[in-house]
């Protein structure tokens, strides 16, 4: 008889870490950042209430936890996306993929949103980390505006960093409006088509 494979320590610490993060995303959703402790994300992944403190110290490590894991799932699609794409295509690749991580793991994304919200109230642990995400998520953008400047589909008189602003921003408030109203897709699916519109416009020069 075969013997039974046996999983390695990283094996085992990546399938702890993925039902950690359902369950803290669940809880956040469910009850909102404040209400989600360290005991129940624990419980609720299956695990003693210990593990999650054990694994992240505090909240704040938890949390860190979260907006990174799920803003690596979103830097891995939207790297997938954009490749070999610059100006509007890379910017309008990543809206219709954005739209569609929503679709495909809401909450995921309003649990991401409601940290990031959260990261707004004084002495925060979370900011720096959301500052992170936010610096990367311009550079993206000021780097397909650049490339398809050189490239020539993109007019030089374009101010990258401007049309970067207003994307990055747009996104936040789309989110943020969606979560007022989260079964309203169709909306969603309409503010980030409005928006496509917009990036091109923009991109004319």
């Amino acid at each position: 008889m075969a013997k039974a494979l046996r999983l390695t320590q990283v094996e085992r610490k990546e399938i702890s870490d993925a039902k950690m993060l359902d369950a803290a995303v669940d809880l956040i959703v469910e009850r909102g950042a404040g209400q989600a402790t360290l005991k129940d994300v624990g419980e609720k992944a299956g695990y003693s209430r210990g593990l999650a403190g054990y694994r992240f110290g505090n909240k704040a490590g938890l949390f860190d936890f979260v907006l990174r894991s799920v803003g690596d799932e979103w830097l891995s699609e939207l790297t997938l996306v954009s490749k070999g794409k610059c100006g509007y295509d890379a910017i309008a690749a990543a809206l219709d993929a954005h739209i569609k991580f929503c679709e495909d793991a809401p909450k995921h994304v309003e649990a991401f949103y409601r940290l990031w919200f959260e990261s707004l109230e004084p002495g925060s642990a979370l900011k720096k980390v959301i500052l992170g995400i936010h610096k990367r998520r311009r550079a993206d953008v000021i780097s397909w505006i650049e490339q398809g400047i050189k490239q020539g589909v993109v007019p030089p008189s374009v101010n990258s960093a401007l049309v970067a602003d207003h994307f990055t921003a747009s996104v936040s408030g789309i989110v943020y409006h969606w979560m007022s109203d989260p079964d309203n897709l169709d909306e969603m699916r309409g503010l980030h088509q409005s928006l496509k519109q917009v990036m091109h416009a923009m991109l004319r020069g």
